[in-house]
């Protein structure tokens, strides 16, 4: 029996993911079995090595992406949040795992209302917010409306997880306020 613990790298986490990709399609059955390894990856000193905090200041985040195949399938970044910024709600279009690395950020759930009929034109409920803490995981499907915001004085971040580049999948950011939607491409970092 070995008395060293083994680093959780993320080559080993990029194995075990198209392992649980390659196993079933069932958007919820992908979420679940991700969830433990991102959680195991979120506490790695090799994936703590990789993280440069790097923040871009005009969208309030930096997108550091540490892995994406050739198709743009199977995506890990960190995100990286500038206190007191985040994201518009937003989906992915896209399943997605998200693990809270080091510090906490709060996501803001919505559910659209309206029939989407309307081009550029929507209409958002929000429904529930949670803050979220380093270790613990949230599953997202596809369809699923949030918001990110970072309510610390420090940069938080994030490890994300998703089934494509979230560049790569049509998403929409929302202002519920204005009651609009339109394309969401992020900024990659680094």
């Amino acid at each position: 029996m070995s008395t060293v613990t083994e680093t959780y790298t993320l080559t080993q986490f990029v194995e075990d993911l198209r392992g649980v990709v390659g196993s079933s399609r069932d958007t919820n059955e992908i979420i679940s079995k991700t969830k433990p390894f991102a959680v195991r990856l979120a506490s790695s000193p090799d994936l703590r090595a990789r993280c440069t905090k790097e923040c871009d200041a005009e969208q309030g985040f930096g997108f550091q992406l540490l892995h994406e195949e050739p198709d743009h399938n199977l995506a890990v970044a960190l995100l990286n949040w500038l206190p007191g910024r985040g994201t518009p709600p937003h989906d992915h279009g896209t399943w997605g795992v998200v693990v809270g690395v080091e510090g906490d950020e709060v996501n803001t759930f919505f559910k659209r209302v309206d029939d989407g009929s309307r081009n550029g034109h929507a209409e958002l409920k929000q429904l529930s917010s949670k803050a979220f803490s380093p270790g613990e995981a949230i599953g997202i499907t596809p369809t699923i409306i949030h918001s990110v915001h970072n309510a610390t004085d420090q940069v938080s971040v994030s490890l994300h997880v998703y089934g494509r580049h979230i560049n790569f999948t049509n998403r929409s950011k929302f202002d519920a306020e204005q009651q609009t939607v339109e394309p969401y491409v992020v900024k990659v970092v680094g």
